[in-house]
């Protein structure tokens, strides 16, 4: 290797180190997890009862976390306001917080007695171990992400495009709907996937606010655990085999649904450009 190339090189064998790290660990799981033992989980009503509890609480949450954060991007991006530097700081600090402290800061915000508490409990809607904790939960670990990626969004359209539409007679609200937003939307949507992931992948908050999930409306089903919950409960009993093959399964399944997403993004059916999102 000539001294030209060593720089490339260096960069080669140290991306190699990192890429190593993300794939091998999953393939030592596949390994132990073993075909037999994935196909016992599949069977088994308490994963997918896990699953269906974490799936439809994280549709919900990605719901409310497009709905506030999209918003507050904008703001961020395209508005001056006394406070904004505070603000600002005040939307990473989700990803900073601790797990467990997010957990136990949320707990203490909504337990009874607490003003908040109150105001739930009159509205009767119960948060501790039930699917609205497990919402909660999510929304509070995965909204950042979703504020900041549309914050970077919006930044990202030229003002002179919106001041031409505006020159040729479009409303304010007209120039967002048909050139800001589409134009945005990329990074919204990235935005958005982040936040799910994140949420789904939480643990440390469930385990303090929303460890058991008992049915309430909209979930109907037995008594569960979120999925990362189950997961960790297998590992604590001692059963090692069944949370690989529970961990390996569940892996499987976001890999089936991403692939879904890419197959639909190919025959372009979702409102992006292909390779935008994902690639």
């Amino acid at each position: 290797m000539g001294l030209r190339n060593l720089p490339t090189g260096i960069a080669a064998i140290l991306s190699a180190s990192l890429l190593g790290l993300f794939v091998l660990p999953l393939i030592a799981l596949f390994i132990f997890a073993t075909p037999g033992g994935i196909l016992n989980e599949a069977q088994s009503p308490d994963f997918w009862s896990a699953l269906e509890v974490t799936v439809l609480a994280s549709l919900i949450a990605l719901g409310v976390v497009v709905v506030l954060g999209v918003p507050l991007g904008y703001l961020l991006a395209r508005r001056s306001f006394p406070g904004k530097a505070w603000v600002s700081s005040a939307v990473t600090l989700p990803v900073l917080v601790p797990h467990l402290v997010v957990g136990l800061a949320l707990l203490l915000w909504v337990m009874p007695g607490t003003v908040v508490g109150g105001i739930l409990q009159r509205a009767g809607l119960t948060v501790f171990d039930t699917i609205w904790g497990v919402v909660l939960v999510m929304v509070y670990v995965g909204a950042s992400y979703t504020v900041l990626a549309s914050e970077q969004a919006f930044l990202a359209v030229d003002r002179s495009t919106v001041e031409v539409v505006r020159t040729l007679g479009a409303t304010p609200t007209d120039a967002f709907l048909d050139v800001t937003l589409p134009l945005s939307l990329r990074g919204i949507l990235a935005g958005a996937l982040l936040s799910w992931a994140r949420s789904i992948s939480e643990i440390g908050g469930f385990l303090i606010l929303a460890y058991t999930v008992i049915p309430s409306p909209p979930y109907g089903g037995p008594v569960t655990n979120p999925a990362p919950v189950y997961i960790f409960n297998l590992y604590q009993e001692g059963a090692l085999g069944a949370a690989a093959s529970a961990a390996a399964l569940l892996l499987l399944i976001a890999l089936a649904a991403f692939l879904a997403v890419r197959i639909l993004e190919r025959n372009g059916r979702l409102p992006w450009n292909r390779g935008s999102v994902g690639a």
